[in-house]
């Protein structure tokens, strides 16, 4: 279940909710019931294996100086 941040447009209150992706959204602040905003960082995403990297799918270099 994904981890949603809401800080509060009024009060400057933040907090981390679990939420289902079907879930309405927060609207109101839990503190001052003013409104609220999702928080919106960037995501860490980390590709393994092989095929990821442009030196993944060319041949081998081969060396012309023979």
């Amino acid at each position: 279940m994904p981890t949603y941040e809401y800080a509060c447009a009024d009060c400057g209150h933040q907090f981390e909710q679990f939420q289902a992706f079907s879930e309405e959204p927060i609207l109101t602040c839990p503190e001052c019931k003013g409104e609220l905003r999702k928080v919106y960082s960037n995501v860490g995403v980390v590709f393994k294996g092989t095929g990821f990297y442009k030196n993944d799918s060319r041949p081998a270099a081969t060396s012309s100086g023979e």
